[in-house]
């Protein structure tokens, strides 16, 4: 601010509204500031000299004793070393400003900008407060005691010197010499200065500006007061108190605030007898014995209710271990005591003292409830040693925090009422120390609850479910370490142990076991797949093979009998041979000597009976379809029992981590990040514009199934888990083709419930009907789990699930393939004729023939020497046309490898019928309607040139998976021509071309 415009400010208007310019002129003004600048540099000048000698005759004497060995400890040193400092930044400040304004009086130019005291008054007070506080900590630790020792034969030479420093005649103890030496020259300064501004404000009726740096000078003087206060107080405290105690609790910006020996108060339950506050602490005092809380994690609660029976006033001190009360027989000291505590509380929380320290009783700044703290935990129980970090309320962990032991173990995440509760990772050490489980997982009331990922020190690894600290529920445990056997159980866990239907792996085995089990073993019905291609169903107990089974060897050999415990053939059976023959009796086989046996071998058997007993389907009717993977059924279930809460989905259906091997050996990565993904909103927000027509729930269900955060994606990704561990690979077996389709028919009913459970959830939650509809029930007909689910749904288990149809079609459809491939040598017209399609039918006007399939121009025999000027006429050879008729219902039917859905494949093929009969009606030029007779050879025809490898799976993958509504009608019709069809391929193969 310039000196001009300050100067105006000055002369502009007092507090009336009076124009002061006419009441006092500038040239006044500025006699009067002179005036000031003159006193003011009297006042620095004999501040400066006292200054001067307390640094020539005290500091420097100080400062020479240093290398003497310290009887108090290191305290002392550090703090009279940052005495000198502050000592000095008071000085160097003073002197500055002093020189400037000296200059400026000398040329007779002062003006009010000249006064740093208002200019300036920020840094001021920036020093003054650092000097008196470090004065404070040094008085605290009696380091003038300590100095009035050292050197105590040059106090005494000096003492008329030091006791005229102070302005004292009577005989001064040196310390107490020292110590006014060091704090009544600053503290009379600084009311110097408030004199001073005082005096200028009432004369020349100053503006806020003069008045804001009177009221803070002010602050000052009140600061000093109070910050002696409270150095004097806590000094007494620790002459009076026990050694033992300043050892425990002594620092040196530690300020006593309240004794209960000051303001009475009574301590529940009664086994302390002193209750000291300082600013930072509440203690409390049992003899010699204190029990010390941090004020970071102390709550008052006033709301107990009076104890009427005692008339006391009692207040309730929470902290993170125990709850203590206090009481009191007066209400203003009930008030008094928790005023303070909550303000020294926040100040704390804060981390500065107030300024000045205290201001007026009742003007209170209450601790927030929620607040961000640190504690070591003492008592016994699960977080004895460990120390919180985080987010704490009324004294428990609430929010997010972190939990670290000594031993290594952590714990962050988040917390509820003391309790961790919601999504938190967790490091166990192992007995080495050097190794980590780590758990990252939801929990709840202090255990792990919900789907959670826990990666072990043996560098196991389980993405599943628990229940109070224990896998429970559905999950996948998997050790793929190169030193031990690698395995993988997917499957069901009852309180840590494999409980109930499950698929396990061991790769070193090349086994898999699909079934029950009881208690970490192999207990019921069960079936196993070897690598060789052999496979065996049967009963087991405790992991052993008990009572009969059936057994298929890789040759395709199927024996039915009984077995030993370790699967060999042990007793009465029955061997069906892949050629047909049966051997019936007893049988015996060892791993030395073979196998051995008595019966009755016979050839006669009906073909195709064998045939139906070596494509035998396991676990048809054994394994219930609705009990097989309930597990990840019922978490969605209870999610959507939650009303689909955003919050409770991550427990329920699972979340993806992105995590580091370094969590395995390092306690400082402990992080976890999860999908970041956009958030895609609401169950009820993506399902804003959905409606009750089927092209709109088919398009719903398919975004639903390829966003990562929609609940069915989660569902369906599982499901998907689940099937490729138990039918790909090692479980890519026709023999267990039922039970795969089986499958694939549950998960479409069921996540078609569950589609119906969130439709019904949006119509509950939203203000006005869905789309129209005010009641699911309306749904049409044709909306089902085989129309809406299953065509988004099959894309993702085809590859798998079409593996299992080929395998079981795959020698109809080798025999097929080789008819496909003779008939493809037959030209159009041969093959026609074969089939005894009608010649009238014959596209074969359709047919461009090119110059090469024309018969060429010849002369006539007879006369091979005589000019003939007149040709026979160009005849068309279409006998040797291959691949040209009916060729859009032959590119028709070639569509159906194309889609996955059995509708659009059912529609395919109806359209190739209706593009066949297109193609007649044009030959025959008008409308005909195909009778049996003539479609079948016709559909042979198209289906011989269409060449569909795996036709026969393809027929089999529809008859199982189509609508059963379409059972019946002309698409059931078509599909069995087709399949006529493909029979009829097969055996005119070997009737033809044998």
């Amino acid at each position: 601010m310039s000196r001009i415009s300050l100067s105006r400010r000055l002369a502009r208007r007092d507090p009336s509204g009076k124009d002061v310019k006419k009441q006092i002129d500038e040239s006044t003004i500025k006699n009067v500031i002179f005036t000031e600048a003159g006193i003011l540099l009297k006042i620095e000048e004999d501040f400066l000299s006292s200054l001067s000698l307390i640094n020539t005759i005290i500091l420097n004497r100080l400062l020479q004793g240093t290398d003497v060995p310290d009887l108090l400890g290191n305290d002392y040193l550090k703090l009279l070393k940052l005495l000198n400092e502050r000592f000095h930044s008071v000085w160097d400040l003073t002197a500055g400003c002093f020189q400037t304004l000296k200059q400026a009086y000398e040329d007779l130019a002062v003006d009010i900008q000249d006064l740093y005291l208002v200019t300036e008054e920020s840094q001021f007070l920036q020093v003054y407060r650092e000097y008196i506080s470090t004065f404070t900590n040094f008085m605290v630790m009696k380091g003038f005691e300590k100095s009035a020792k050292q050197s105590s034969s040059y106090w005494k030479g000096n003492k008329k010197l030091l006791l005229q420093l102070i302005e004292e005649q009577s005989e001064t103890p040196v310390h107490m010499i020292l110590q006014r030496a060091f704090i009544e020259p600053f503290r009379n300064h600084v009311q110097e200065y408030s004199l001073l501004l005082s005096r200028l404000n009432e004369t020349l009726s100053m503006d806020a500006t003069l008045t804001d740096s009177i009221t803070a000078y002010g602050r000052l003087q009140t600061f000093i007061s109070q910050a002696l206060d409270e150095a004097s107080q806590t000094k007494t405290l620790w002459s009076s108190v026990s050694s033992k105690l300043v050892v425990a609790l002594c620092t040196p910006d530690r300020r006593l605030q309240e004794d209960s020996k000051n303001i009475p108060v009574t301590v529940t339950p009664g086994r302390y007898d002193r209750v000291l506050v300082f600013n930072d602490l509440l203690v409390f005092l049992q003899g010699n014995e204190p029990h010390i809380c941090d004020l970071q994690t102390v709550w008052v609660d006033t709301t107990v209710k009076q104890k009427s029976e005692l008339n006391n006033f009692v207040l309730r001190i929470v902290t993170p271990e125990e709850e203590l009360f206090l009481s009191t027989k007066e209400q203003p000291h009930q008030v008094l005591w928790c005023w303070k505590v909550n303000q020294l509380i926040q100040q704390r929380l804060e981390g500065t003292r107030d300024f000045p320290l205290w201001g007026k009783t009742g003007e209170s700044n209450d601790p927030p409830n929620s607040r961000l703290s640190k504690y070591t935990y003492r008592n016994e129980g699960r977080f004895k040693n460990a120390v919180y970090e985080g987010d704490m309320s009324w004294g428990k962990p609430h929010g997010k925090g972190t939990l670290k032991w000594p031993n290594g173990r952590n714990h962050v995440g988040d917390f509820k009422f003391g309790q961790e509760d919601g999504f938190g990772i967790c490091l166990i050490p192992d007995s080495s120390g050097d190794r980590y489980d780590c758990y990252k997982c939801h929990w709840r009331n202090g255990a792990i609850h919900g789907y959670g990922i826990c990666e072990y020190a043996d560098e196991s690894v389980y993405k599943g479910y628990f229940k109070d600290n224990m896998r429970h529920g559905f999950g996948i445990l998997e050790n793929q370490t190169s030193t031990t056997t690698s395995w993988k159980y997917t499957g069901t866990w009852d309180r840590d142990k494999r409980t109930g239907y499950g698929v396990w792996e061991s790769s070193d085995n090349s086994e898999r076991y699909i079934g029950m089990w009881q208690e970490n073993q192999r207990h019921g019905l069960g079936i196993v797949l070897l690598n060789t291609g052999s496979c065996y169903q049967g009963v087991f107990n405790a992991s052993k093979l008990v009572g009969s089974g059936i057994l298929i060897t890789e040759d395709n050999n199927l024996y039915e009998g009984e077995f030993t415990e370790a699967c060999l053939l042990s007793g009465k059976g029955k061997l069906t041979f892949a050629n047909g023959f049966t051997l019936e009796g007893t049988f015996n086989k060892t791993a030395h000597s073979g196998l051995q046996t008595h019966g009755v071998l016979s050839t006669g058997c009906r073909f195709q009976d064998e045939i139906l007993k070596k494509k035998f389907q396991f676990g048809a009717g054994s394994f219930p379809v609705e009990e097989r993977w309930q597990g990840i059924f019922e978490q969605f279930q209870k999610f959507l029992e939650s009303g689909c809460k955003r919050e409770a989905e991550e427990s329920f259906l699972g979340f993806h981590v992105k995590s580091s091997k370094k969590m395995q050996k390092s306690q400082e990565y402990l992080y976890c990040q999860r999908d970041n993904e956009k958030d895609l909103g609401q169950t009820e927000d993506i399902m804003k514009e959905l409606s009750l027509e089927l092209k709109s729930l088919q398009s719903y269900v398919e975004k639903a199934f390829n966003t990562s955060h929609h609940p069915l994606k989660k569902v369906i990704k599982l499901l998907l888990v689940v099937f490729q561990a138990t039918y790909s690979g090692l479980g890519a077996n026709f023999h267990l083709l039922s039970m795969a389709q089986e499958e694939i028919k549950y998960y479409a009913k069921k996540l078609w419930e569950f589609f119906r459970a969130l439709l019904a959830l949006k119509t509950e939650k939203s203000s006005g009907p869905l789309s129209g509809e005010n009641d699911e029930d309306e749904m049409s007909e044709d909306l089902n789990p085989y129309t809406v689910i299953l065509p988004a749904m099959l894309p993702r288990f085809h590859p798998d699930l079409f593996m299992l149809y080929m395998l079981y079609r795959q020698q109809e459809d080798a025999l097929y393939w080789q008819g496909i491939v003779r008939l493809g040598h037959l030209t159009d017209t041969k093959l026609l004729e074969f089939l005894d399609v009608q010649k009238q039918l014959w596209p074969l006007k359709d047919v461009k023939l090119t110059p090469t399939q024309a018969l060429p121009l010849t002369k006539n025999p007879a006369n091979l020497n005589k000019a003939q000027p007149t040709p026979y006429p160009r005849r068309k050879r279409y006998s040797i046309v291959r691949h040209k008729c009916f060729q859009s219902a032959t590119e028709c039917l070639q569509k159906i490898i194309s889609t996955v859905d059995p509708k659009e494949k059912l529609e395919i093929i109806l359209k190739t019928y209706q593009e066949i009969e297109k193609t007649v009606s044009r030959v025959v030029s008008r409308d005909y309607k195909l009778p049996m007779d003539d479609l079948l050879p016709l559909l042979i025809y198209v289906v011989s040139r269409a060449g569909i490898q795996h036709l026969g799976a393809e027929i089999h993958f529809i008859q199982d998976l189509m609508d059963p509504s379409n059972r019946g009608g002309i698409n059931d019709f078509l599909l069995t021509a087709l399949e006529s069809c493909y029979e009829h391929i097969q055996k005119d193969e070997v009737r033809l071309f044998k």
